[in-house]
């Protein structure tokens, strides 16, 4: 890190209001640039009617944390390819490593979603 980067030489307040603009430019910027995750944020958004079951409050923070952390994950990948690809588009073993991780990490959080989903989800049923 650069101590000398202009984000470092705020405090307080205003480098909160920056640090949020940030935040908001990165969700414009992978809604517009990532279908991925725009699947992923509509397969959380049809999920939200099972949360109408009869559900504990514990259980229904679980499926929400769930869903964010898929889309966390799918975050970092997209920010682990961009770094990636500014480095280079000629293949190399550790770029494709790198994607390759990303990849496995997305996938990991999406079956973790769907075990918790369906632990919660399927008895509510009563299935």
């Amino acid at each position: 890190m650069n101590p000398d980067a202009p984000i470092k030489q705020e405090i307080g307040l205003r480098r909160l209001w920056n640090a949020t603009g940030y935040s908001i430019k990165g969700l414009k910027r992978i809604w517009q640039d990532e279908a991925a995750f725009r699947q992923e944020v509509g397969l959380c958004a049809a999920l939200i009617p099972l949360m109408l079951l009869d559900l504990t409050s514990m259980e229904r923070v679980c499926l929400i944390a769930v869903c964010f952390l898929v889309l966390i994950v799918e975050v970092l990948n997209s920010a682990i390819e961009a770094a990636i690809d500014r480095v280079g588009y000629e293949w190399h073993d550790f770029s494709e490593k790198a994607k390759d991780l990303g990849s496995l990490a997305v996938t990991l959080s999406l079956m973790l979603a769907a075990l918790v989903w369906g632990v919660i989800i399927l008895p509510a049923l009563g299935l």
